[in-house]
């Protein structure tokens, strides 16, 4: 079962608004069993609206739409969706009182005709409540195929898909069952890794397909399998798992979380252990940070962060000696080590983590060359780091800084 997913909105199309509704449906569908064909954008054009329609429907049997459901008239998906079943907008009177509901919870506005109009849709659909938004989701078939159309505010179409769309999807089709799962491997390259694992991957079953995710800094391996039988699936992909661990003992360092975060590792362990973190950052800039606190729950294990970005704040607010940072440099294993340990202390956490290096595009408070960082992680009995030479590129060398600490604090974490 394939299905496309059309995207819709000028803003998109010009890099004002990222799309992360395709990746969000994407992940939900393959998990039931549908597999995407193709992602398509297009803008507030009702023609070119109706060509992506008509292709698509020649190439799937599923047709996901997000965006241009609003009241405003640059909003056209509504209409356009209509005139392509050649249907008319009646008005709807469960979503009338859906929006007076939320007018009358939330707002202290007016309510405007435009936004009343929001409760018409095409006569031939079947409404998806959004009782988070104005806008209703619309189920429409045409023949085998199906087509919805959903708000483009990424929580309204979040909770459509998982409340609505999912089940309906499940009822109306004989779905496979698709299994992914993904290894994440640091510290080797693409290619080198490929070498390691070339004889197996020559022997893989041709129902399970292999791919490489490289990143900076870490490759993740995704086994993929597809079929009606969940039990012959689910063993085989177990059976060749266990056959590539062997060779990939050195470097392999758990499986990838379903949100694809090594965080979440990361989080999982430390929530096990009943032990926390806190971070101290200087070429990372927040980053190691921001990843952690982006995700619920991190006030379990995550205690806290210092971002000490200038050398003077290295000294003021983590405590680190100005002796060790004029006999070593700014950017030097004593200078991370010192860095952990305070930041360990201010916190009283069980772990940290410490970065400081030269990122450029130029050289700061230190002449060590730029790419180079040091890493340093700290526990209650024990401090230790490591120096890498990440490249000249600004961007690239913090990022690679922020995977190489995760690989480090996952090293350490699951020791024991």
């Amino acid at each position: 079962m394939l299905a496309e997913i059309i995207t819709i909105g000028d803003e998109l199309l010009i890099g004002q608004v990222i799309d992360t509704n395709s990746a969000f449906i994407a992940k939900e569908l393959n998990k039931i069993g549908v597999s995407v064909y193709q992602i398509t954008s297009v803008q507030d054009d009702k023609n070119h609206i109706l060509t992506a329609f008509k292709d698509a429907e020649s190439r799937v049997d599923i047709i996901i739409i997000t965006g241009g459901l609003g009241p405003t008239k640059d909003d056209i998906t509504k209409k356009t969706i209509s005139e392509y079943f050649n249907d008319t907008l009646v008005l709807d009177e469960s979503v009338l009182k859906n929006i007076e509901n939320i007018w009358k919870q939330h707002l202290r506005q007016t309510l405007l005709q435009v936004n009343k109009d929001q409760a018409l849709v095409p006569s031939k659909a079947k409404v998806l409540m959004n009782i988070h938004g104005t806008a209703p989701g619309m189920w429409l078939e045409k023949g085998e195929k199906v087509f919805v159309s959903l708000p483009g505010v990424p929580y309204e179409m979040k909770a459509l898909i998982q409340s609505e769309v999912l089940p309906k999807l499940t009822r109306k089709y004989h779905l496979p069952f698709i299994l992914h799962k993904t290894l994440l491997v640091y510290g080797l390259g693409e290619s080198t890794l490929a070498d390691k694992i070339e004889s197996w991957e020559d022997a893989l079953p041709s129902f399970v397909k292999l791919a490489y995710l490289p990143d900076l800094g870490r490759v993740r391996l995704r086994l993929s399998a597809k079929g009606f039988d969940k039990e012959k699936i689910t063993l085989e992909v177990q059976k060749q798992i266990d056959a590539v661990l062997p060779l990939i003992k050195d470097h392999f360092v758990g499986f990838e979380d379903e949100d694809g975060a090594v965080e979440s590792i990361i989080a999982k362990q430390l929530t096990a252990l009943g032990q926390t973190l806190a971070v101290a950052e200087s070429c990372t800039g927040g980053k190691i940070a921001e990843r952690f606190t982006s995700h619920a729950g991190a006030s379990n294990y995550f205690k806290g962060s210092v971002v000490s970005y200038a050398t003077d704040s290295k000294i003021k607010v983590l405590g680190v000696s100005k002796d060790i940072i004029e006999d070593n440099s700014v950017v030097s294993y004593q200078v991370a080590e010192a860095m952990a340990k305070q930041v360990l202390q201010l916190f009283n956490s069980d772990y940290a983590i410490a970065t400081t290096g030269n990122a450029g595009p130029t050289k700061g408070d230190s002449a060590a060359e730029v790419g180079t960082v040091f890493i340093a992680i700290a526990t209650k009995t024990e401090v230790y780091s490591e120096k890498f030479m990440l490249g000249n590129h600004r961007a690239k060398v913090i990022n690679k800084a922020v995977n190489k600490a995760f690989e480090m604090l996952l090293k350490e974490i699951f020791k024991n």
